[in-house]
């Protein structure tokens, strides 16, 4: 699957026209049992809700939204990288949102969006990236093999979509010092 799967970066007025694709895919996550943000049941309006702001940030500037598509150009997957830090943090950004559909899952998808992120935030004169994560899941060895570095954990950090806390595991990857 991976080998039909694209990957690009929206712009405005693409991540405008997405938002009921982008919707599909983090109602299906959050069904799913990913903790992303939200809890369960995941609304259509809710959902869209999200993803319009998100594109709204996206046409400020203040973000960086990504998509993986299958061959049907379905979007199937997604990340972002929030561009907007502090002004004593320009050299920095933290990737949010890492969501692929329950059936384009174990395909290599997620793998491609992280490559594509990095160079992204590289192209935005980005040296240091941030994320965090459910402590245990299945993200947690992606992003190690992608490369980045365990800074910590934070016990009950947050609730699963059903009501169930969970800790999150803090992620860094210096891309100064990766070619």
């Amino acid at each position: 699957m991976s080998d039909s799967v694209t990957v690009r970066r929206l712009t405005p007025a693409e991540a405008a026209e997405s938002v009921g694709a982008l919707a599909e895919v983090l109602i299906d996550c959050v069904e799913g049992g990913a903790s992303v943000s939200f809890m369960q049941p995941m609304t259509e309006a809710k959902a869209t809700g999200f993803w319009r702001s998100v594109a709204d940030g996206v046409a400020r500037g203040e973000r960086a939204l990504l998509v993986a598509e299958n061959g049907d150009a379905r979007i199937v997957g997604t990340v972002q990288l929030v561009l907007a830090m502090p002004e004593n943090q320009p050299h920095r950004a933290e990737v949010a949102k890492m969501l692929v559909h329950r059936h384009a899952r174990r395909r290599g998808v997620a793998q491609r969006l992280m490559q594509a992120i990095d160079a992204i935030a590289r192209g935005e004169g980005k040296t240091l990236l941030a994320l965090d994560t459910v402590t245990g899941g299945d993200a947690e060895r992606l992003y190690a093999r992608a490369g980045w570095q365990r800074a910590g954990e934070i016990p009950n950090y947050a609730l699963m979509p059903d009501g169930v806390l969970c800790g999150t595991t803090i992620f860094f990857k210096d891309l100064s010092a990766q070619p």
